[in-house]
């Protein structure tokens, strides 16, 4: 069957990256269409189309391009054999149009534009220009989430969020996870080879815990700092983004020491997951691919008590629930966690593996 799978812009790395992995093995014929595209080689050459917005300077500014998309979005060529299509969507993806109303169109939401639905947990859309404009796009795309065949939610938090947003029920299809890889190697310290990051390893503290996201205001890696420093810890700090210096800046205030690791490699990145006494996860998030990586790593997960990333955690097996997302609350859940008994990481093939998700995803969009 003809398929076109489409997404908003492609990063180099990102969970929902790794959802666009596994839809293009999952269907292996179908082509890819997008915003633009900032990881060229992700796929066969040919296989993905780029919008008019990638010859523009706007690719590199995803707020300003905003009043744009959907516009974009209604005016994507589709191919007149088209039999599906597939939008993995965050922003505005499922406003693909779709001339022929006997094609499916099949939404699979990473959430609801949150910076519109839900500005609160979003600093983007907290901006004066955004709240403006807001009300008018909310309209839009509560509209255009009527057109979807079907939807599917990343996490029951989401499919709650689509609900209230669109209007819609959707299915909850958790995005894939390599915990089967992660739990295959036994000691991921051994698969570092870059010299650099062999020396991270070795001057690191015994017992020490761990944040790993963007660098970004939201993701409140702070706190992750603020904890570790009333635990009496070191922590680790891992990932980029444009929150670097301000974070630098908070770990000179505190009286533990904070090791920044910017930009690892998946081998480190496991690895410290391994050696980490405690992952400290404080962002409400929509699923959360990284904790779940966390634990089946074997490391106990600290987060707060809203977000999909509960749905993945068992409390008082595999992490600890803070009652808050307060430094003090997520100290003393650190403290809980650092009690807790060694687990078992095989539960979480079942429910979070690739494997799972082609399954399941195949079954959503009907094909064999």
């Amino acid at each position: 069957m003809t398929g076109l799978i489409v997404t908003e812009w492609i990063e180099p790395s990102g969970g929902a990256e790794r959802v666009l992995d596994s839809m293009g093995e999952a269907f292996g014929d179908a082509e890819i269409f997008c915003l633009w595209d900032d990881a060229p080689g992700r796929f066969a050459a040919g296989r993905v189309s780029e919008s008019w917005l990638s010859r523009t300077p706007l690719r590199k500014h995803k707020a300003a391009s905003l009043p744009l998309l959907d516009p974009t979005w209604r005016r994507v060529p589709v191919r007149d054999d088209l039999e599906w299509v597939l939008a993995s969507s965050y922003v505005f993806a499922h406003h693909v149009r779709v001339p022929d109303p006997s094609v499916p169109k099949f939404v699979y939401a990473h959430s609801p534009a949150r910076y519109l639905w839900d500005p609160e947990s979003d600093e983007r859309g907290r901006h004066a220009l955004v709240r403006a404009a807001s009300p008018l796009f909310r309209r839009i795309d509560r509209r255009r989430a009527q057109e979807a065949t079907t939807i599917a939610a990343n996490s029951r938090f989401v499919r709650d969020r689509i609900a209230r947003a669109w209007q819609r029920d959707a299915t909850v299809i958790h995005p894939p996870v390599a915990v089967d890889a992660i739990r295959a190697q036994s000691d991921w310290r051994t698969e570092v080879v870059d010299a650099d990051e062999r020396r991270i390893l070795e001057r690191l503290p015994e017992t020490f815990i761990m944040g790993a996201s963007r660098f970004t205001p939201y993701k409140a890696l702070d706190r992750v700092i603020a904890a570790a420093d009333r635990v009496g810890l070191p922590v680790v700090i891992v990932g980029r983004g444009p929150d670097e210096m301000r974070l630098r800046a908070r770990a000179e205030e505190v009286g533990v020491p904070v090791e920044f690791v910017i930009g690892p490699s998946d081998a480190l990145m496991y690895a410290l997951m391994q050696q980490s006494a405690v992952f400290v996860f404080p962002p409400i998030e929509d699923f959360g691919i990284v904790p779940v990586e966390a634990q089946a790593a074997g490391t106990p997960v600290v987060t707060g008590p809203v977000g999909g990333q509960l749905e993945a955690i068992v409390p008082g097996v595999s992490g600890v629930i803070a009652a808050s997302t307060e430094p003090g609350d997520l100290a003393a859940g650190v403290e809980a966690a650092l009690r807790l008994d060694p687990f078992d990481s095989e539960l979480l093939s079942e429910r979070f593996g690739a494997d799972r998700f082609a399954r399941e995803l195949r079954d959503f969009v009907h094909i064999r």
